[in-house]
Parts: structure tokens; sequence; C-alpha cells
């Protein structure tokens, strides 16, 4: 453990043990406890009735939140490249969520670092461009039908765009496109049942109807598929790069262009991933990565819950660089990132809340030894 980490952990201990901690700090105990309690620096200054008395603590603490259906609260970890044991950082936005359950709680505060500005963070927000040219900016859009194209109804509910045939609908499909801001994200319903979610800085072209013999749609950026099952009518997701090919299942498409490669993950059925230089079959759980220099790689030991977390509300990072994880960030904050000296070559782990302001998650971060500073609309990262 860090020493600044075995301090804060000795007072918030003698301050159990007095009985003056409040029920914030009992419960960033229990998380120092929980991760830290074999660690010789901290647990060699313990004697043994206090070590029992903590872990009844732990006991109390888990059955208290059980009884009141709160959600766990979220650990983030920093690895470094050179040794295997995990650093804690606080996790105030885990935290933030699981105080929500009760009212009154104070909110932690992590660090004394008082941001001058903030910035918030994306919503469902999309430009909705219909066959005609004419384009609907769908977070102003009122609930119910916004237009009708060949025979097809678009209608938005809250965040959710669905298309509908009508009595008058013929084989005569219109082509629109739906595209999502730096900061958006948004929800698709096509003609057949496919459920799309798109993330931000996105877009999808796509048919009002699906006439032809297959199903097909354009991506750029990332989103989500459940698509509805057809066996007679492939469908087809169409990056700039390659072409995956269904006939009903589960899976996520990566195409950004500042990513190393297109990724396809499949959670549920088999797909078919194709590109200029050849094609690969993926089974779930299943990750296909095209480099830029075309060639595919298969990583068939990955964490799916990971690369669906955006489409759930979190950012979820498995041994991932600060360069991978302000990609995201400035994607869905809507900001501008500048790394400035020699950045670690940190890999980090853990879950951060979607919901929450830049500076919760900066503040996370910062106690891994990675310093930030606001302006306007631009993070300046600094080691």
């Amino acid at each position: 453990m860090s020493s600044q980490l075995t301090k804060e952990f000795l007072k918030l201990k003698k301050k159990f043990l007095n009985g003056t901690a409040s029920a914030t700090e009992i419960e960033l105990l229990e998380q120092y406890y929980e991760l830290f309690a074999n660690e010789e620096e901290a647990t060699s200054q313990l004697t043994e009735p206090e070590i029992a008395r903590l872990e009844e603590s732990l006991k109390e603490g888990i059955a208290y939140r059980i009884a009141a259906n709160a959600s766990p609260s979220i650990t983030f970890y920093k690895r470094t490249l050179t040794r295997a044991a995990a650093i804690l950082v606080f996790a105030s936005v885990g935290l933030y969520l699981l105080y929500n359950h009760y009212p009154g709680r104070p909110q932690p505060i992590v660090n004394n670092k008082i941001y001058k500005n903030d910035i918030a963070p994306g919503g469902n927000k999309a430009i909705l461009t219909l066959a005609d040219g004419s384009k609907l900016v769908l977070n102003n859009s009122k609930n119910g039908a916004l237009a009708t194209q060949a025979g097809i109804q678009i209608v938005k509910q809250d965040s959710t765009l669905s298309y509908k045939a009508t009595a008058g609908s013929n084989s005569q499909a219109a082509y629109n496109t739906i595209t999502t801001p730096y900061g958006g994200q948004y929800q698709l319903v096509l003609a057949d049942g496919t459920k799309v979610w798109l993330n931000a800085a996105s877009s999808l072209r796509y048919p009002t109807s699906f006439t032809g013999k297959d199903r097909s749609v354009e991506l750029t950026g990332e989103a989500y598929f459940e698509v509805a099952k057809n066996k007679n009518q492939p469908f087809n997701v169409k990056t700039a790069t390659q072409t995956v090919q269904v006939l009903g299942t589960h899976f996520n498409v990566n195409a950004y262009s500042d990513e190393k490669a297109v990724k396809t993950t499949l959670l549920e059925g088999s797909v078919k991933v194709s590109s200029a230089t050849g094609n690969v079959m993926i089974s779930p759980g299943q990750q296909s990565s095209l480099a830029k220099n075309g060639l595919f790689v298969i990583d068939k030991d990955l964490d799916t819950d990971e690369i669906v977390a955006w489409k759930n509300g979190v950012f979820q990072f498995n041994e991932a660089d600060i360069q991978t994880i302000m990609r995201q960030i400035a994607r869905w904050y809507n900001i501008d990132v500048e790394f400035k000296g020699t950045i670690p070559a940190n890999t980090y782990h853990g879950k951060i809340s979607r919901n929450s302001n830049v500076s919760q998650v900066l503040k996370i971060l910062e106690l891994s030894g990675i310093n930030f500073t606001i302006e306007g609309r631009k993070i300046t990262v600094k080691s």
C-alpha cells in the first residue's frame, strides 16, 4: 500500500475505533480493509482485537447494504507494468451512486482540489437526416410521430426512434441517417425490429424498410446491435474497412477512426467479419480486431461486459492505458484532450458512472499520480 493510503487507512481506523467515524468514513474504511487487510504495511500496525473489530464491521456493513437493497460500491484500481499488486484509488463516483440510496449521507471527498469549471456528462442527443436531406434535432423533438416516408412512420419515444409500417407502405425504401454528436447517444428500432444503441460521435445510415435480399446498414463510430432473426434476409453492418454479416444475434462494433483497430465483439449467435484481406468467424465471447494493416486478430479471452458497458451507463476498463480512457472521456464529455510531459505507462481497471461530471472522473484518476487541468472544454493531462 502506498504511504498516502496507509496514513488514510490508519486515520479512518482510529476514528472508527473511538466511535467518531461518520457513515461515509465507515464505508470507505470497509473498502480499504477489504483490499488491504493482508498487506503487512497496514496490518502490522493493527492489534488482533482491532482486526477482529474491523472484520465484524465489514460483516455488519455488508448485511446493512443487503437489507437496504443498496448498490455495491465501485472500486477503481491502477496497475503498473512493474507491480502486480493493485493500488486502490477512491471511487468517488461509485460511492456517490451508493449514497444516493441513503438520503442525508454526506458525499465523500476524494481530494481537496477544486476545479474552476466543470463539464456535465453527455446525454440523449442525435440528429436525424431524412431521405430528402431535411434534418430533425431529436433531443428538441416532442414524443410522437415525426414523419412518414414510403409508408413508414417514424416515431420518437423519449430517447428511442422507431420505424413502423403503415397501411400505405410500399417496397420503395428511403434512406435515413441518425448521427450522434460528441457528448450524445441514442437508441433506434429499425423496421425489422432490430435494436441499435448508438454511442457518442457515431452515425448509422439505414433504409426505412428492408425490401431486398439482405438488410444492410452503414456505421461510423460505435454501436451495439440486437438483430431480429431472419434466416432469409442476412443483416450486414458495413464500416469503412469491413462488413459484419449475421442472421440474428447480439454484437458490438467499435469503428472509431482514432482507434488502432476496428473491433467486433459477439455476445450471442455467430457472425462473419469480412474485409478486403480476408474474413473470420467469431463465436460468443470472442472479438475480432481488424488492424489498419488489414490483419485480423481474434481475442478469445475478454470481458464482454467491459465492451458494452457504455450501453449500460458506465465506463468500464480492464487493463486500459490512460490514452484509451481519455479517448472515451473525450467523446462522452465533448472535450479536447492534450497530453503534456511523460505519461507513465500504467494500466487501469475499474468502473465509473457515465452520469457524473468530468471532475469526479478526473479526481479518481488523479489519485493514481495523473494530473489534470480544465480550461473551457479542454483537459490537459500531465504526469
